[in-house]
């Protein structure tokens, strides 16, 4: 290997690394620099809570619709210009959101913009991934934990600017110009050679798998398996932006404000969990910790409703959180690494059913507290975590620490 560092990984990998992490920084700023304009778009348009509603599902539509292609396009064009031409893509889409004067055309954009980020993330998690079998140790939780960091900044530069009154064209072409040049950047010091390069299982070097290989039985329950497991983080991630705030401030009687610490301890201690996350699977492996990780969702999400008062249920709802830290990155990392399958297929796979549990997690959940109460709709929850637990051992132990050498 050229220009080896001392711990044994090249200046390539060490700026792939830097990379990668721009990728999903821009990827949860983009996103989030839109949410806050959200309720200003809906007045501008006039339009009724139920319009709006379906306007805003057009965002994951369009994910569902484009994910299934997310795979063909990286074996194309590569992990790194997939989310380079499907980032340039996305933020031409949200700089025509504020002139978008119609219903129609407003969900015509969210479609363009669900798609491409679907796709975005797949590239953009397959090239993590590659970066992570360079150095031989999981770094893929670092990654998400970026993205949330992304979307925070985002959020917060979007309020911002909304409370300067700055006009909402100037701000989004603003962050969408940035956006776009921080990803041309990170594009430049991207990992060399393409997609099947290095490619490893569990961490150990392997041959790249035959594209020809035929999904055996086996690898599709595997991948199954990671998509439930996927969705339980899904669920809990769901759970914080659209039922922790409401079942304080309903099922338990908080005030507004005391009713937002909900989500803050589940986002916050997820944060925290990636963070953490890596250091974890290095040390004790992809199984132990998911599995763990499963047990806490339970634990927290049973403390949380079965015995109702504020001080429960933001403990429980930060077990939750921390425990699901680990489930989406460890879900694609397994998918990515199966067997048998063409370059980004099971990624594809995975990250795809996933989007379909953001889309239907919130009317199951919705339709069981309308019959019953919100405690017994977000039941669905410590459920999930328990055939997480068991689906678990989907998961390999503990692997030895391997540098991959980098083609070019």
């Amino acid at each position: 290997m050229s220009n080896t560092a001392p711990t044994g990984l090249s200046r390539e990998v060490r700026r792939a690394r830097l990379a990668v992490s721009a990728f999903f920084f821009t990827n949860g700023l983009m996103i989030a620099t839109l949410v806050p304009h959200f309720p200003g778009i809906k007045a501008e348009l006039g339009l009724s809570n139920t319009l709006y509603g379906v306007a805003i599902a057009a965002i994951p539509t369009g994910a569902i619709i484009a994910g299934p292609f997310a795979g063909a396009v990286i074996r194309k064009l590569g992990s790194a210009g997939t989310g380079l031409l499907f980032t340039i893509i996305a933020a031409c889409a949200l700089v025509t959101v504020p002139l978008a004067n119609h219903v129609g055309a407003l969900m015509g954009i969210f479609l363009i913009l669900g798609a491409s980020d679907a796709i975005t993330d797949v590239g953009q998690n397959a090239h993590g991934l590659r970066v992570q079998r360079a150095y031989g140790r999981s770094i893929i939780n670092t990654f998400h934990a970026i993205w949330s960091i992304g979307a925070v900044t985002g959020g917060a530069l979007a309020g911002a600017s909304i409370a300067l009154n700055i006009p909402r064209t100037t701000h989004i072409a603003v962050a969408a110009t940035l956006v776009v040049i921080t990803f041309l950047w990170a594009y430049t010091n991207r990992l060399p050679g393409n997609d099947t390069t290095a490619t490893t299982t569990n961490h150990t070097p392997t041959e790249p798998q035959p594209a020809t290989q035929q999904l055996t039985t086996h690898t599709a329950l595997i991948l199954l398996a990671l998509v439930a497991i996927g969705i339980t983080g899904a669920l809990v991630e769901d759970t914080g932006s659209t039922w922790t705030a409401l079942y304080l401030r309903e099922s338990l009687g908080t005030t507004a404000a005391t009713a937002s610490l909900g989500y803050i301890a589940l986002i916050g201690a997820q944060f925290i969990g990636r963070i953490l996350g890596d250091r974890a699977v290095d040390a004790w492996g992809l199984r132990t910790v998911n599995r763990t990780g499963a047990l806490l969702i339970v634990t927290g999400m049973t403390l949380a409703l079965a015995i109702p008062s504020l001080t429960t249920a933001i403990i429980g709802f930060a077990l939750a959180g921390y425990g699901s830290a680990t489930l989406v990155p460890a879900a694609m990392q397994a998918a990515d690494e199966l067997p048998g399958l063409k370059p980004g297929t099971g990624l594809t796979i995975v990250s795809w059913l996933m989007r379909l549990g953001f889309l239907a997690s919130p009317p199951i959940v919705g339709a069981l507290a309308d019959g019953f109460s919100l405690r017994v709709g977000l039941l669905v929850l410590p459920i999930a975590g328990a055939a997480a637990v068991v689906l678990a051992h989907v998961f390999p132990g503990k692997q030895p620490r391997t540098v991959t050498e980098v083609s070019p």
